[in-house]
């Protein structure tokens, strides 16, 4: 699943799916975002949290090669430092197909970690978004829970490629561009 001719051979099916993850992804977060509407600085050309080194599961690479085929064969990946794919304003090229992580950022997130005393609930936003209530006065339904969405990706990539969970690099997607950021493998 590392390469692209890999990734080419993910069903239409499974890139289906991805997409519509992705869709209940936007309905599901369209009511935080209204309820942070004033807080929220995210906008076309924000793009702070558009880092560098990004990688996503191998089954939304593929979303992405299926529909910016050009842009990935003879397009530029912006400068290293920012996400390669950021045109020259700092807008997103590929908004409408952008991966799982980038339609939740800058809002309310919330998850679970495991300390000493057993879980524990961590709660942070990007600090661009920080005016506003106090993130601990917020209610669960007022924050984007992250790990659901990212263990359903996670299981039918596994499905996919027998365990390995493999991501792909953002940057490495282009043809022309640096391929210094690679495949990543976790292992489980």
């Amino acid at each position: 699943m590392s390469s692209a001719a890999d990734r080419a051979r993910i069903p239409s099916d499974v890139v289906a799916w991805a997409e519509r993850v992705h869709d209940v992804v936007d309905e599901l977060v369209a009511p935080i975002v209204s309820a942070h509407g004033a807080r929220l600085r995210c906008r076309e050309g924000c793009n702070d949290c558009c880092s560098d080194g990004l990688t996503v599961f191998a089954l939304e690479a593929a979303v992405i090669e299926r529909h910016h085929e050009e842009l990935l064969a003879s397009g530029t990946p912006h400068q290293e430092g920012a996400c390669a794919f950021l045109d020259e304003a700092g807008a997103c090229r590929i908004y409408a197909h952008r991966p799982y992580v980038c339609r939740t950022q800058g809002l309310p997130l919330r998850w679970l970690e495991q300390d000493d005393d057993g879980p524990a609930e961590v709660r942070d936003i990007c600090p661009l978004n920080a005016e506003g209530p106090a993130l601990e006065e917020l209610t669960a339904d007022e924050c984007w829970t992250l790990g659901p969405f990212e263990d359903r990706l996670g299981a039918r990539q596994a499905l996919l490629d027998g365990g390995a969970a493999t991501r792909v690099a953002l940057r490495s997607l282009f043809a022309g561009g640096p391929r210094r950021l690679p495949v990543i493998r976790v292992a489980k």
